[in-house]
């Protein structure tokens, strides 16, 4: 008889074990919830095993949709709870629609993090020897992960169309005859590729304003800099792309958040014992910080809201995900994640305070632009959108 349900027992009792050091002892008992979001690169959090572990301590459930931030904002959301836009465009379309239909809406931001170029030491280094790139001050200075790019001198050989052996890559032990490019998603589905869109359009203005002030200016900013811009992979595979080892031939630059490769040089160094000096980030030397917005579509929504933007569980998770987590008054809440690098032993990025801020265009604007880049129809917006 103890032969027999002695291992059995002993079974049993590691589970239950399990369970109280988790926290989620009683969660077998209790009713948990199963919450349904859309979303598109923000999903990492949300998939990441420890936040679903809090999520359970608080029985909630996430279910995610993926796709791009653009078309969750185009597309019906009757049978979801939230979703998760990667920026500001996207979040105001959604609350737009909703508001001029009398639909709930409920916004938080509870974390930003800034659009990068994320490349290969060669190709960085090849730029430096141009003068469009310098590296940024942070650890490891011999080999430095992080560079400012003179986006107006990167765009300028973009439009004279040179390759990457006419920069002289040679020197740096590769061969490359492809235009100078940096590939995003497709600006027709992807927030970020719509924010860099307008990032290349604030640079490449001339004498123009800021930003279009019509939809006529939007159409010709557009047009003015269609030939600069490179774009088409999905965008839940162009970081993916970037960190195969297969990415440095198919996508040598690549449009992405700054949380996804801070999230990966932390988990190759607990992995591997070391950084990943071959892959590094190019800062733009004009800067937009893409802003997340959290939209609950009703009230099991914003519980959930609630807990990603107080929990201080899963406020710590995120900034170990490499998001800058924002304060409740919506900025930049200390200097959390730079201690936690340090803690890692990977280098801070340090931006330079030369940067400019670059202003996104109204969303009827920016929608017109995104039309004309993409060959896809722009969005319906509501009376009163901005």
């Amino acid at each position: 008889m103890l032969l027999l349900f002695l291992p059995a027992l002993a079974t049993v009792l590691t589970g239950f074990a399990t369970l109280a050091v988790s926290g989620n002892l009683l969660l077998p008992f209790e009713s948990v919830i199963v919450l349904e979001g859309k979303m598109a690169s923000k999903r990492d959090f949300f998939e990441d095993e420890e936040v679903q572990r809090i999520l359970l301590k608080h029985r909630v459930q996430v279910h995610i949709t993926s796709t791009g931030s653009r078309e969750v904002a185009l597309r019906d959301l009757g049978a979801f709870d939230f979703v998760f836009p990667s920026g500001q465009p996207a979040g105001d379309l959604i609350t737009g629609v909703r508001s001029a239909a009398g639909q709930y809406a409920k916004v938080r931001r509870p974390f930003v993090s800034p659009i990068v170029l994320a490349t290969y030491r060669e190709y960085a280094e090849t730029l430096r020897d141009a003068g469009i790139a310098r590296p940024l001050p942070a650890g490891g200075a011999d080999q430095p992960l992080y560079y400012s790019l003179d986006m107006q001198k990167f765009l300028e050989s973009i439009d004279k169309g040179q390759r990457w052996n006419d920069l002289g890559i040679g020197r740096h032990g590769i061969s490359n005859a492809n235009r100078i490019v940096a590939q995003s998603p497709d600006v027709c589905t992807s927030n970020s590729a719509g924010t860099y869109l307008a990032l290349v359009s604030f640079t490449w203005r001339g004498n123009g304003p800021d930003v279009p002030t019509t939809t006529e200016e939007a159409s010709s900013r557009a047009q003015s800099v269609k030939h600069l811009m490179e774009q088409g992979l999905p965008a839940a595979d162009v970081f993916k792309t970037y960190i195969s080892p297969e990415g440095k031939g198919i996508a040598p630059v690549v449009v992405a958040y700054e949380h996804q490769y801070l999230t990966y040089q932390v988990r190759n160094r607990a992995e591997s014992g070391r950084l990943d000096s071959e892959r590094v980030l190019l800062y733009p030397s004009s800067q937009f910080v893409t802003q997340p917005q959290f939209i609950a579509l009703n009230t099991e929504g914003e519980r959930l809201g609630e807990l990603v933007a107080e929990d201080p569980e899963l406020r710590r998770r995120a900034m170990e995900l490499g998001f800058r987590i924002l304060a409740p008054a919506g900025e930049v809440a200390g200097d959390q994640l730079s201690r936690f690098l340090t803690e890692r032993n990977v280098p801070v990025p340090a931006l330079s305070g030369d940067d400019t801020r670059s202003p996104m265009p109204r969303i009827r604007h920016l929608e017109q632009m995104i039309s004309v880049i993409g060959d896809c129809p722009p969005a319906q917006l509501p009376e009163g959108a901005p």
